[in-house]
């Protein structure tokens, strides 16, 4: 009778990730394997397990090397072929082995124990079983009242003192308008529907089998869904499985610290990441004790219920210190007329301050093509830190082709951990490497756009940016884009905005203008140069002080009309320590600096433009 070992589907690993915090338990009484056909068929009992893809089940009647199983040891061949963790709790010794309950887990659990329940026609016990976030008990009831009724107290009592969630699940062998499952219901809920037959398999007439959870301990979660397997021949029982939220700890709900963007036009972004979903708000002022309250509204709908949150702080003063701080209030479960909510968590205060009117100084800093490398991160960095500056530009190719979201938040906590994004904010441009992947669309979910647009201009002061976006680095009918890139049409686009933006009283006023793009115009040693052809004429007479570009991953300087162009232009380096660099750009009355230093430390070049 021994199992196969493995099956590995699809449906095990999609469900094996399910969202941070949410569980699905299952309860199922499996006869000893013996299905409605009477035949003895463990492997099938193990499918039924598979396919609903529980994280902890908890089974009843499971035979451990008894002859009427042929001495098989039925949990851990369940075990084997779900992969996951067992634990046993004999209750009775039984032809030649034992007969008792059992658990399967996905994650270890961090101990487990059994002890005797009350049951004078046979031995009953209590599995109790550990997790990091909850405590999981098996159980099955005595045929007798007065038996279940004790087994009641004595599992309460057992319980009372356990700091986190708790669940139980099993066989009770009574109703759901019994006096059992009365008593039951002061310090438990039911997560599973008694409405629904568990009894007998093939045409369910009672509810025998449920899950249930602890309310004695002042434990929130919250059930996402409930059902019956339908399953009519495996056991002489139907399943029932439960999907819970679990409350997250107020000091678990953050997922990044706030990082701030978009300084432009009087106001502020403020993005931060979650564990869970939330409703968030910022509160914000000049003194910490005179705060407003920012949120997101879309539609007539404060945003709700997400992850990734940006929180436009409008209307501000100019030159004024602001304090702020981030608050995020979980949402367990978030229906058309019912909402479930847990803790608060509220950031420490920080500061930020827009620049004020006239204000001729300032000090920015450029990283470029770091491509996840968090070594030449530090290494460029450690040679700024001490810097006093205002605002961070990433120029692209920063983040390598992201696949999932962790390929964009783990970058981005690093980097905005490094320049202190939650006080200084940072402006986030695309290169070629951020277009590429699967979460190259999910970008700006966490990337703050000037008017929604990749491209844009702002003042800092007296002194314009304008930022373009390059795109992709090969013609859009390669083979490589699979007919989905249009590039071409998105270059033509910022033609106009750039014809425009030169044309534009605040660009035409500004003491200094900069021009920061990912891909060279000039400089640019690929076979494919859209940008140049299209932008070039535009940007011949723009009387740029500097473009700062990237790319290439070789730092170069072209002085002005070194390469056609119509100003000096500074290309960065790569992402090897070998070739890294990182500028600075600071700005004194009506002198501006350029300083391009290297992973070293050693100043490659320095000039005033």
């Amino acid at each position: 009778m021994k199992i196969l070992l493995g099956l590995f589907v699809s449906v095990f690993l999609a469900f094996s990730v399910q969202a941070q915090r949410t569980v699905r338990f299952m309860s199922y009484n499996i006869r000893h394997g013996a299905g409605m056909d009477n035949r003895l068929d463990s492997e099938r009992i193990a499918k039924v397990i598979q396919q609903v893809a529980p994280d902890v089940v908890a089974l009843q009647e499971v035979d451990s090397a008894t002859m009427r199983i042929g001495e098989a040891d039925m949990l851990h061949e369940l075990a084997d072929y779900n992969l996951m963790y067992w634990m046993y709790a004999p209750a009775i010794p039984y032809r030649g082995g034992k007969y008792g309950i059992g658990l399967l887990a996905r994650e270890k659990p961090l101990h487990f124990r059994y002890m005797p329940l009350p049951g004078r026609e046979e031995a009953r016990v209590l599995l109790i079983a550990e997790f990091e976030d909850y405590v999981f008990c098996c159980t099955h009831f005595s045929l007798t009242e007065e038996d279940q009724l004790a087994a009641v107290s004595v599992l309460t009592e057992e319980l009372s003192t356990v700091k986190k969630p708790v669940f139980l699940a099993g066989d009770l062998n009574a109703l759901p308008d019994s006096p059992v499952l009365k008593v039951l219901q002061e310090k438990f809920v039911l997560l599973t529907n008694p409405e629904e037959k568990t009894f007998p398999a093939d045409k369910p007439q009672e509810c025998l089998d449920y899950i249930l959870g602890f309310t004695g301990n002042g434990q929130t979660y919250t059930v996402l869904a409930n059902r019956v397997v339908k399953e009519t021949v495996a056991s002489d029982h139907r399943p029932v499985v439960a999907d819970i939220r679990l409350k997250t700890d107020a000091d678990r709900i953050f997922r990044t610290l706030p990082y701030l963007q978009n300084p432009v036009d009087g106001g502020i972004t403020v993005s931060w990441l979650t564990n869970a979903p939330v409703f968030s708000w910022v509160e914000y002022g000049t003194d910490t004790l005179h705060l407003q309250q920012a949120f997101t509204e879309l539609d007539g709908q404060k945003v709700a219920n997400n992850r990734i949150h940006k929180i436009r702080l409008e209307n501000l003063k100019p030159g004024e210190k602001y304090f702020y701080r981030v608050c995020s209030r979980e949402i367990l479960s978030y229906r058309a007329y019912n909402k479930k909510f847990g803790d608060t968590a509220v950031s420490g205060f920080y500061t930020f301050r827009l620049p004020a009117p006239g204000t001729t100084d300032f000090t920015a800093i450029v990283f470029n093509d770091i491509h996840n490398q968090y070594e030449t991160m530090a290494a460029l960095h450690s040679q700024v830190r001490d810097a006093d500056y205002d605002f961070v530009i990433f120029n692209g190719d920063c983040f390598d082709a992201p696949a999932n979201e962790e390929a964009v938040v783990g970058p981005l906590k690093y980097y905005n951990a490094r320049v202190g994004a939650q006080h200084t904010p940072v402006f986030y441009l695309r290169g070629n490497h951020e277009i590429r992947n699967a979460w190259s669309l999910h970008m700006r979910e966490y990337w703050d756009y000037m008017n929604g647009k990749t491209y844009g201009a702002f003042n800092w002061g007296d002194t314009r940016f304008v930022l373009l976006d390059c795109g992709e680095d090969k013609k859009d009918d390669h083979w490589v884009y699979y007919g989905l890139n249009d590039f071409t049409g998105f270059r033509n686009e910022q033609a106009v905005f750039l014809k425009r933006e030169l044309a534009s009283k605040a660009f035409r006023k500004a003491d200094k203008r900069i021009l920061v793009h990912h891909i060279p115009v000039y400089g640019n040693t690929d076979e494919y140069q859209p940008c140049t052809e299209l932008w070039g004429d535009l940007l011949q007479k723009a009387p740029f002080n500097v473009s700062l570009n990237a790319h290439t991953h070789q730092y170069a300087f072209y002085p002005k009309g070194a390469a056609g162009n119509n100003f000096p232009v500074f290309i960065g380096g790569g992402y090897s320590l070998k070739e890294a660099t990182v500028m600075v750009l600071t700005k004194k009355g009506r002198q501006l600096k350029i300083k391009v230093i290297n992973a070293a430390g050693e100043i490659l070049k320095e000039m005033e433009l």
